[in-house]
């Protein structure tokens, strides 16, 4: 049971299918992340596999996301021309967009009874997964904790985000890639690289800077909203 070799099958399988489903049923509901979460994390549970071993068997594939992450460069560099010529505008919006999110999440977390060690596990939500882990463990926080609210997070921005833009007319490919590189991190950019490429650049920029935003403001951040709250 240490070397489960069909659960690389089992997880492109049910990743390609939930993806086919989806280009014929239009409904965001139907994310391969999100089917493949409610297909395969019951199936572990049922039949009693142990993640750990679920994992070693599809390695592979967190192997390779570190790569996938790098090739968003791709679209970025394509777009370069775009990007210096508005880059003022670009820093100020995910400046912006990373200070709301850490400052709502943290604040509402401490409101509703949180402890710190929860609320700063939570501050660096709308981050990419390693370096959330990182600022959450460095101000004090779970990086677990931290995972898993990056990836709820993320699947809320790559289900509904897109429809939440359309609903406010949002049309501007920059704004609409920025917005979803923002708030839903890696999530939300492959799904903006999946309808438009230069949305997908655009939120590919967002990932990177708002990245490096949080974790430079986060550990002088959080300080702050722990004495004004508490």
């Amino acid at each position: 049971m240490s070397d489960i070799w069909w659960s690389l099958p089992l997880t492109m399988v049910v990743f390609f299918a939930a993806r086919k489903l989806g280009t014929v049923v239009k409904t965001p509901l139907l994310n391969p992340l999100l089917v493949s979460m409610v297909v395969i994390i019951p199936f572990l549970l049922l039949t009693g596999i142990k993640y750990q071993h679920y994992f070693q068997g599809s390695k592979m594939l967190n192997d390779w996301l570190q790569p996938a992450v790098v090739a968003l460069a791709f679209p970025l560099y394509e777009q370069l021309h775009q990007i210096r010529a508005r880059w003022k505008s670009i820093i100020s919006i995910c400046f912006i967009g990373s200070m709301v999110a850490m400052i709502t999440g943290t604040s509402i977390a401490l409101l509703m009874g949180a402890t710190p060690q929860i609320a700063a596990s939570i501050l660096p939500k709308s981050v990419t997964t390693p370096i959330a882990m990182a600022v959450g463990g460095s101000i004090g926080g779970l990086p677990a904790i931290s995972a898993v609210c990056v990836i709820y997070v993320g699947i809320l921005g790559a289900v509904f985000g897109h429809t939440l833009l359309n609903a406010m007319h949002i049309t501007t490919k920059a704004s609409r890639g920025l917005s979803m590189g923002t708030a839903s991190h890696a999530l939300g950019t492959a799904r903006c690289a999946e309808l438009d490429f230069q949305e997908g650049a655009f939120s590919s920029l967002a990932l990177v800077i708002c990245g490096i935003i949080t974790s430079l403001v986060a550990p002088f951040l959080f300080p702050v909203i722990l004495a004004v709250l508490r």
